[in-house]
């Protein structure tokens, strides 16, 4: 498959890409759009970026293009709500992902002392608030890391349930 220069940095194009590398039928847009029940013309425009997809159209290239990260990164970008609560995870090898969440848990038993410092009066002083604000940000960090490796492991494990 000939790589086009116009959609190349685009997720839904390099998803279909990454897909025909073991499916020829995501080779064209043309017979993607068959398997997708997309037309040919939509699915060229949302591949080049210029119109966004709707969810239902997410739901089929993820099931089919093998590409869990799409969903997810659709609801934490284009979802109104999903982009208040959730942010974008790169999926990146194993053992890249395995490193960031051990460094991730590295100050997990410091993470406890203080969320058990801070609670032990039963609400969050003034002066706890920076101590607190960082205790959230690592939290999120540790979930972030935790759903690259969960949509890591679906992609690439496959199971028999």
């Amino acid at each position: 498959m000939k790589k086009a220069t116009k959609a190349s940095d685009n997720k839904y194009y390099i998803a279909r890409y990454n897909a025909a590398k073991t499916n020829p039928n995501f080779e064209s847009r043309e017979a993607a759009s068959e398997v997708l029940g997309i037309d040919r013309t939509r699915l060229a425009r949302i591949e080049l970026g210029n119109v966004e997809p709707y969810p239902e159209e997410v739901l089929l290239m993820s099931k089919h293009y093998d590409a869990p990260e799409l969903t997810y990164n659709f609801c934490s970008s284009e979802c109104p709500i999903g982009r208040l609560t959730m942010k974008s995870v790169e999926i990146s090898s194993f053992d890249r992902l395995s490193l960031k969440i051990l460094g991730s848990l590295n100050d997990i038993e410091q993470l406890r002392n203080s969320i058990i410092d801070i609670s032990a009066d039963g609400k969050v002083d003034i002066e706890e608030l920076e101590e607190f604000q960082s205790i959230l940000t690592s939290l999120e960090n540790i979930s972030n890391n935790a759903k690259a490796l969960q949509l890591w492991a679906m992609k690439n494990i496959k199971t028999t349930n």
